[in-house]
């Protein structure tokens, strides 16, 4: 593990990982939960998720996007958008609503055109894979080329077979393992 994964870890462990009774999205269970806004908006540990994130999508040929579905997203597009120019990579980002606006142009999808462009779909915890693959409907109304979806924290519990079934490429920059939960 490079040293900048391990810091995320080791911040991620310290300051994002709640211990309980918690239900996650898809209804099930857990002992923990993983609170990645705890960190991805902290000023200390967003230029170290943008970095290990643009590692982690560095081999990804012509990506001209990133970003997903709102509220988990946000902040990890936001990241990888500075620090990847700080890498000498030229990603914009977007922001993908959860339904359309009622108002104004009525878009789901918000930032530059992304018609025909190559695209990735970021996740900040991933666990069923639906708000990545949500994500990438929407951006292919609007004429986008989804060709990965990436996550900070993969939970294992199956979001990665549910958008690998779906034709993405998955990657990830941090399992349990990584985070001492598994």
């Amino acid at each position: 593990m490079t040293d900048a994964r391990s810091r995320l870890a080791q911040l991620i462990r310290d300051n994002a990982v709640f211990f309980g009774d918690f239900t996650l999205t898809s209804g099930a269970k857990a002992t923990y939960y993983i609170d990645l806004r705890k960190v991805s908006l902290d000023h200390r540990v967003a230029p170290l998720i943008g970095d290990v994130m643009v590692d982690l999508i560095a081999e990804i040929p012509d990506i001209s996007a990133v970003g997903g579905l709102t509220m988990g997203a946000d902040p990890i597009a936001s990241a990888v958008l500075h620090r990847g120019v700080v890498a000498g990579k030229t990603y914009d980002a977007f922001v993908v609503r959860k339904e359309p606006k009622d108002h104004g142009r009525g878009k789901q999808v918000e930032g530059p055109d992304l018609e025909g462009k190559r695209v990735v779909v970021l996740e900040d915890t991933s666990t069923t894979g639906g708000s990545p693959l949500a994500a990438a409907k929407a951006l292919e109304k609007v004429g986008a080329i989804v060709v990965a979806v990436a996550v900070v924290v993969d939970r294992n519990t199956g979001a990665r077979e549910v958008i690998e079934a779906a034709g993405y490429q998955y990657v990830a920059a941090l399992g349990l393992e990584e985070l001492g939960l598994e």
